[in-house]
């Protein structure tokens, strides 16, 4: 099969429907991917003074599988969550992490989303804390924003 181009203005055409196709594509996969976390005493709800800090990356697909680790650094973490809140609202546990090693906490395999979770990421309403004895409800925390 041959096809014969006659005019620039086809040619345009063509071109720009396919960047449309692709930008299309891209839409779907909005709120996926590496999400870069830096936690701290101040994002916290309440505010926490510490010189703990943390930073990992938590990757979300369009799955909605999550998977991911942090490494904290003046902390000793007891626990470690995503959690579902908004920028300053504290919100419950949705995906427990483990301990790996004295300053490392990862996503077990196998974690997921709900669509209602997957949501709320996409938003901006999610974050990772790292909760230790002298601060229960959490020392540090940071907002996953996609």
């Amino acid at each position: 099969m041959n096809i014969t181009i006659k005019s620039g203005l086809q040619s345009l055409r063509v071109c720009v429907g396919t960047i449309a196709l692709v930008l299309t594509g891209c839409a779907g996969m909005s709120g996926t991917g590496n999400t870069q976390v830096t936690l701290n005493g101040n994002q916290e709800v309440p505010p926490v003074t510490t010189a703990a800090t943390g930073f990992g990356t938590i990757t979300v697909g369009s799955d909605k599988s999550v998977s991911g680790s942090l490494t904290t650094s003046g902390v000793a973490g007891v626990a470690a969550h995503i959690h579902d809140g908004a920028p300053g609202k504290n919100g419950p546990v949705i995906v427990p992490m483990v301990k790996s090693s004295d300053n490392t906490w990862s996503i077990p395999p196998g974690s997921k989303f709900t669509d209602a979770q997957f949501d709320a990421f996409k938003a901006g309403n999610t974050y990772v804390n790292v909760h230790s004895a002298a601060n229960k409800g959490g020392e540090i925390r940071g907002q996953l924003k996609p």
